[in-house]
Order: C-alpha cells, then sequence, then structure tokens
C-alpha cells in the first residue's frame, strides 16, 4: 500500500460520514429490540453479549495490571476468563466488577460515536478489539465465535456502502445498550432460584463485603442507565 492509499484509508477510518434517516435509526432499534425480547433469537445472539462480558473483564484485567491467561466462550453464551495476580484489591475488584457492565458501556461508548458520525470508526475500532481478544481465545467454540464476529464487522467496513454501514452500526449498537439490560435480571432470576452461586456479584461480595445484591443493583444501574443515555444520543435527543 502506497503512501497515498494509506492516507485515503486513514481518513476513511477518521473522518465522519453524514447522519442517517430518522427511520433508520428507529428502525434498527426496533429491530435489535426484537432480538433481545424474542427467546429464540436471544439464546443465539446472547453470544455477542457473551464476548462482550468477557471481552471487559480480559480488558479491565490487563489496565489494572493483572496478567490475562485466557478467555473461553461456551456454547450455552456463558463465559470464564483467566486473570493472575494479586487474589484481592482495586484491580481484582474492578475486573470482577467489569463483566456484567461491559455490553452497556460499549454500547453508551458506541452511541457517543455514532452520534459524533463516526461510523466507520467504530466498525473498525471494533474489528480490532475483536482481532486482540481472538489471541487470547483458549477454545475451539469461543475461537469460531470471535471469528465469525471479527469477519462480519470487517466485511461490512470494507465491502459495502455508507448505508448498510450506517444500519449495522446502529444495529449493534441498539443491540449492546438493549442486550446488556437484559443478564442483569437473568442473573436475578438465578440467584432468586437458588442458583448461581459464584456469579460476579458473589465474587465481588467475598472481595469487598458489600452484599451480592448490591453489587447486582449497580449493575442494574449502568445498564439502565447506558440505555437511556445512549438511546438519546442515537435518536438525536
Amino acid at each position: 500500500m502506497d503512501v497515498t492509499n494509506a492516507a485515503e484509508l486513514w481518513d476513511r477510518v477518521v473522518g465522519t460520514q453524514p447522519d442517517p434517516t430518522s427511520w433508520l435509526v428507529v428502525s434498527t432499534g426496533l429491530v435489535a429490540l426484537a432480538v433481545v425480547v424474542y427467546r429464540t433469537t436471544w439464546r443465539i445472539s446472547r453470544n455477542a453479549i457473551t464476548i462482550a462480558h468477557e471481552g471487559g473483564h480480559g480488558l479491565v484485567a490487563l489496565l489494572s495490571g493483572r496478567r490475562l491467561d485466557g478467555i473461553r466462550l461456551h456454547s450455552d453464551t456463558s463465559g470464564l476468563t483467566v486473570s493472575r495476580g494479586k487474589p484481592t484489591g482495586l484491580g481484582m475488584i474492578l475486573t470482577a466488577a467489569a463483566g456484567y457492565t461491559a455490553p452497556s458501556l460499549l454500547g453508551l461508548a458506541g452511541a457517543w460515536l455514532l452520534a459524533s458520525n463516526h461510523i466507520t470508526a467504530l466498525l473498525w475500532g471494533t474489528t480490532a478489539l475483536l482481532a486482540a481478544m481472538l489471541v487470547m481465545i483458549r477454545n475451539a467454540y469461543g475461537v469460531l465465535t470471535v471469528v465469525l464476529t471479527g469477519a462480519a464487522f470487517f466485511l461490512v467496513s470494507w465491502l459495502t456502502g455508507p448505508d448498510v454501514q450506517a444500519a449495522f452500526a446502529y444495529a449493534v449498537v441498539w443491540f449492546l445498550l438493549l442486550g446488556g439490560v437484559r443478564p442483569p435480571f437473568e442473573l436475578q432470576r438465578k440467584r432468586r432460584l437458588g442458583g448461581a452461586y459464584d456469579s460476579d456479584p458473589d465474587q465481588l461480595a467475598r472481595l469487598t463485603g458489600i452484599p451480592a445484591g448490591a453489587w447486582l443493583l449497580l449493575f442494574h444501574v449502568v445498564s439502565l442507565c447506558s440505555l437511556l443515555a445512549g438511546g438519546r444520543w442515537l435518536l438525536g435527543m
């Protein structure tokens, strides 16, 4: 690639794109809502939320100075992130708290980018994050899931026009914002039925002495506030 082509590619990534129509913004939001609410589509699409969840654990582990050993993604949409370091302290607390908040906060960051008309930057940035995450995946299903997800982002950003890119980007961000709300409620239901004894809130309770219910409440607050703020940005309110 020569210098001119590289400069053009860089301008394409960091530049802005035209505002999408209100119809596109609303319709992609309704599609994402249907995917999250309908049980069959949620069972499949929840894999994307798991990628964000475990990616959040991994990213914060690295940022807090821990050593990331690997990430596993399972076909039942569960996952596991293993890191090494001090078993207590702020770094461990932030790492444990990052999972359930990651999808919503990523959706909020995506909504900010879209509100700033940086559609291509969002697509390429997500592709880069998925490529970095792929290095740490330690099971075949996880590799397949991340590769397929990353390929979708890459192909849309490289081969399609502005309208398709905008529709895809808005659908993804709406899905993260809406999909980030459901897992804390699912976890709350499991706990009410006597399951999920070693969930993230339970680990946080052992680390901090703060009840698991308080951490679960925090996850609810983060996801709902992210949806409200991100939704306002996406709708231009």
